[in-house]
């Protein structure tokens, strides 16, 4: 059972019309669903989005900051707010905190930090599962590279599949719950 989901998503908002919107609908269903929000810690953006409507939908928020942007950026009132010394102890803090992981639409930081949880499933450092909100086609692009990457021999065939992809919260919240731990953690080749 999930009690806890971690949303990575950008500091900025977007120039599609649908990502606040997105946001706001994920954090809503985490509210609605009686789950805890776990997240960056910021106020702007899709960030500041989806913590304002788990909060507005009486949902529980934990924000993990890093002390660095905490100093530079307003915060909001969160039912817990964490000021972490640094990116990785962030990071750690947040894994600790999800019983899942969901990527929206976000830059940099957001597919690091999505790549980072993917790729700790993988080698079996947990066995959370992990997702993304495909808002109006988004990720479409980096899953079609990641096909290729896979058609490379540099994913094992399946890989992508433990991976749960939805454009709506609800469902993907309701795949989330259904997802089972991985088949096998990977092993690196052996020389021959």
């Amino acid at each position: 059972m999930i009690g806890s989901v971690c949303v990575f998503c950008g500091s900025n908002k977007g120039t599609g019309p649908g990502y606040l919107a997105a946001a706001e609908a994920m954090g809503a269903e985490i509210a609605r669903r009686g789950m805890k929000l776990v997240y960056g810690g910021g106020n702007v953006g899709t960030m500041g989005a989806l913590a304002r409507a788990a909060l507005a939908g009486g949902g529980e928020v934990l924000g993990v900051i890093p002390r660095r942007l905490h100093e530079i950026t307003e915060n909001l009132e969160l039912t817990e707010l964490v000021v972490a010394e640094g990116m990785h102890e962030r990071k750690a803090r947040m894994a600790a905190e999800s019983d899942a992981f969901v990527a929206l639409p976000g830059g940099i930081g957001t597919l690091e930090e999505f790549f980072e949880v993917w790729a700790w499933r993988q080698i079996g450092y947990h066995a959370k599962p992990v997702g993304i909100l495909d808002v109006a086609g988004f990720y479409r692009p980096l899953l079609g590279f990641l096909a290729g990457v896979e058609a490379e021999g540099f994913l094992r065939r399946g890989e992508i599949d433990e991976l749960v992809v939805e454009a709506d919260p609800a469902r993907l919240i309701e795949r989330l719950e259904a997802k089972k731990p991985p088949r096998s953690t990977k092993a690196p080749e052996r020389r021959a």
